[in-house]
C-alpha cells in the first residue's frame, strides 16, 4: 500500500508554480533593463554626437577626431578601455600649432568591434590602417598614455619611418606586474572583477542604474555601453601579452622622445599610503627606464599630478608634444 501525503501533492505543484514565476520576473527585468539601456544609450548619443567621423578600416568602422593643420600630426593613443575624449582637455591646444588626431580603438567609444584579439601589436595594425584610409599622411609625433605607451611602441617598432618622435604619457612598463608589490596583484584581481561585473550586466543597464556610467552626458554617451564595457575587458585580458609584445620593441636610435610621469608624491586614493608610496617608488625608477628608449628621451615629472597628467597638468603634456612637433621641423623650442 502506497504512503500517501495529502500535502506533499499540493505542495510540488505550488513550488513549481513559484519557480515559474521568479522566473518569468526575472525574465521581465531583463527586457525591461535591455531595454532601459539601449534607450538611454540612444538617447545619450542623440542628444551628445560625437566629434569625427567614423572611416572603414580593417573591415570595420573607426572613428577618428582630427583638428588642426600643420606637421607632423601627432596622433593620441588612450589609455586601456578610455576613449578620444580622455584628450579633450590637449587636442583643441595641439591643435592650434599642428594637426592632431584622437581615435577610438576598436569597439571603444564609437568605433566597431573587431574580430581580433585585443593586443598592441594588433592595435598598432589597425591604427595604421585606420590612418591610412583616413588620409592621415606621416609623419607622426605618437603619443601614448598609459597602456597605449605599449601601443605606439609597438607602432614605432612596426612602422619607424611613419614617426618623427613620440610622448609617453606616464606610460605602462612591460615590467611592472613583476616589479609592483604582490599586495597590488591581490587588489588588481578584485578590480578585474569588477570590470567583468559591468561587461557581463551593460547590456541589462544595471551598471547605469548603480552610477557606474560617468556623471557627464558627454562621456556617458561615448564610454557607457555594452561592447565599450566588453572592449576594456578584452584589453585587461590580454595586458600581459601585449606587455611581452612590448618588452621586444626598442631601443628607438635617437628618435625624440618625451617621458612624462606622474607626481610621485601624489598617491592613488585607491591604495593604502603605504602601498601607494611603494608602488610610486618602483613606478618612478621604471618611467626613468623607458626615457632610455632613445638616446635623445628625456623624462619629466608633472608636478601635482596623478596617473592622467593628460587631465590633471593638460599644459605638460602640450609642451612636451610642443617640444617634439618643433624639433621634428628643425626649430628649437621656445622658451
Amino acid at each position: 500500500m502506497k504512503n500517501s501525503d495529502p500535502g506533499s501533492s499540493a505542495a510540488r505543484p505550488l513550488g513549481g508554480r513559484v519557480a515559474l514565476m521568479l522566473l518569468s520576473l526575472l525574465l521581465v527585468l531583463l527586457v525591461a533593463g535591455y531595454l532601459y539601456e539601449n534607450i538611454s544609450e540612444a538617447r545619450d548619443r542623440r542628444f551628445n554626437p560625437m566629434k569625427g567621423r567614423l572611416v572603414d578600416a580593417v573591415g570595420h568602422r573607426m572613428h577618428i577626431y582630427c583638428t588642426g593643420d600643420g606637421g607632423p600630426t601627432v596622433v593620441l593613443d588612450s589609455g586601456l578601455g578610455d576613449s578620444y575624449l580622455s584628450w579633450h582637455k590637449v587636442q583643441p591646444e595641439i591643435a592650434k600649432f599642428t594637426r592632431v588626431c584622437s581615435y577610438d580603438r576598436a569597439g571603444l567609444g564609437y568605433s566597431d568591434t573587431s574580430s581580433q584579439p585585443r593586443t598592441s601589436r594588433v592595435i598598432a595594425e589597425e591604427l595604421h590602417a585606420l590612418l591610412q584610409a583616413a588620409g592621415v599622411t606621416p609623419p607622426y609625433v605618437i603619443v601614448g598614455h598609459s597602456m597605449g605607451g605599449y601601443n605606439v611602441r609597438l607602432y614605432t617598432s612596426m612602422y619607424p619611418k611613419d614617426i618623427a618622435g613620440m610622448v609617453l604619457v606616464d606610460a605602462s612598463h612591460p615590467e611592472q606586474e613583476n616589479r609592483f608589490p604582490p599586495e597590488l596583484k591581490n587588489m588588481e584581481g578584485s578590480w578585474h572583477r569588477e570590470a567583468e561585473f559591468i561587461a557581463y550586466t551593460m547590456p541589462f543597464g544595471i551598471p547605469r542604474l548603480l552610477g557606474l556610467c560617468d556623471e557627464g552626458a558627454i562621456d556617458r554617451a561615448a564610454d557607457c555601453n555594452g561592447h565599450t564595457a566588453t572592449e576594456r575587458m578584452a584589453e585587461i585580458q590580454a595586458f600581459p601579452e601585449s606587455a611581452v609584445q612590448a618588452a621586444l620593441t626598442g631601443p628607438f636610435g635617437d628618435l625624440p622622445l618625451v617621458v612624462l610621469s606622474h607626481d610621485p608624491d601624489k598617491f592613488s586614493n585607491d591604495l593604502p599610503p603605504d602601498l601607494a608610496k611603494s608602488v610610486n617608488q618602483l613606478w618612478e625608477t621604471m618611467q626613468e627606464d623607458l626615457a632610455h628608449l632613445s638616446t635623445r628621451g628625456a623624462q619629466t615629472v608633472a608636478k601635482n599630478s596623478g596617473h592622467y597628467i593628460q587631465i590633471d597638468r593638460p599644459d605638460v603634456v602640450i609642451d612636451a608634444v610642443r617640444r617634439i612637433v618643433e624639433q621634428a621641423r628643425g626649430t628649437q623650442p621656445k622658451p
